[in-house]
């Protein structure tokens, strides 16, 4: 065999029996050849089995969920379910920071994070969750669907419902890809969809705003918010996401936005705008206590909420430049989504 071919035929095999990559193989392989009757369930026995409770936490309906993209707000409707009352929220469940963990956490906050002090305080007394918890849940295995299965995220969650006894709030920017697992395996539970409008996320995704212009984008865009990692990992599902096929930053951007605010819409129970919450707050907040079934004292909470500075994309680039690179996306996602119809 030539030494070329050789030394390429070896490459492949560490590569390809990598056990991370095995690991997805395998799950994929099981995914799309297991066939199981959908008249089976896991239905508790007659005898006393530790493990039966699980079926009924999972099958709450006093569970909230939700789901955001980063810089869309998300800090903020957590902050109003953590002081609603009645209710004990969650921040972040996968962040890499683990709030239960008190070695690794710290003790910063973000200084934009308005009338927070700390994220941590409901994890508290939750070490036990270190036995479940994988860092992977923050950049692999992003999208997941009613068959995709992860006993220890299972667990995770699990755990942070058994915690409290008041109702669970759990406010994730880590499952818009997996709200289809979520549902499948809470299906009574209430999922809230927060999102923003794209251009202003863009301009607050941006942590080198002295240096990057609309000009020089692709050169000198860093990532701060995963952009890139999720890109990565979810180019397989959606090919537009991948780097080479899509170089420009905002573009990768705005396909992950519109591909997540697509997700929200159609797995979510009820989906609320950033803009909605911080223009026309009292409002919106009734709205959005009623729909979960809070009876919400909506002046008190709506003191919480100072309405930033909006419109800022356009000290960025002009309508007429964000409407060009946003009209090449949406055309790719018709395509692709027409395709798979």
């Amino acid at each position: 065999m030539h030494p070329i071919k050789s030394a390429v035929i070896q490459l492949f095999g560490k590569f390809y029996w990598h056990d991370k990559i095995q690991s997805k193989v395998k799950q994929d392989i099981a995914e799309t050849t297991l066939s199981i009757p959908g008249d089976i369930k896991n239905i508790a026995s007659e005898y006393k089995v530790s493990g039966n409770d699980k079926v009924s936490t999972r099958q709450r309906d006093d569970i909230i969920f939700i789901t955001s993209r980063f810089r869309s707000g998300s800090t903020l409707l957590w902050n109003l379910f953590r002081e609603v009352g009645g209710c004990t929220s969650y921040y972040e469940p996968f962040n890499e920071r683990q709030w239960f963990n008190k070695a690794l956490r710290g003790n910063n906050v973000d200084s934009s994070h308005r009338g927070v002090n700390d994220y941590w305080a409901e994890y508290d007394g939750l070490e036990r969750l270190s036995d479940f918890y994988k860092e992977d849940w923050i950049h692999a295995n992003l999208y997941m669907t009613e068959k995709s299965y992860d006993i220890n995220m299972l667990n995770y969650i699990d755990t942070l419902i058994e915690h409290t006894d008041e109702r669970p709030v759990l406010q994730f920017n880590r499952i818009d890809f997996r709200l289809g697992w979520l549902r499948a395996n809470y299906p009574n539970a209430t999922v809230l969809h927060l999102y923003r409008h794209p251009r202003e996320q863009w301009c607050s995704f941006l942590i080198n705003k002295d240096e990057v212009s609309k000009d020089n984008v692709t050169e000198t865009y860093k990532d701060g918010f995963y952009l890139d990692v999720w890109c990565k990992d979810l180019a397989p599902y959606f090919p537009m996401l991948d780097l080479k096929q899509t170089p420009h930053p905002y573009q990768r951007f705005y396909f992950l936005w519109k591909l997540s605010w697509l997700w929200g819409k159609h797995f979510a129970h009820y989906s609320v705008s950033f803009e909605d919450l911080v223009t026309d707050t009292e409002q919106t907040i009734s709205e959005l206590m009623s729909n979960v079934g809070i009876d919400a004292d909506v002046g008190r909470v709506s003191q919480l909420i100072s309405a930033p500075k909006l419109n800022n994309w356009e000290n960025f680039a002009s309508d007429e430049w964000f409407a060009a690179h946003e009209k090449i996306c949406e055309d790719v996602l018709t395509s692709f989504f027409t395709k798979h119809q």
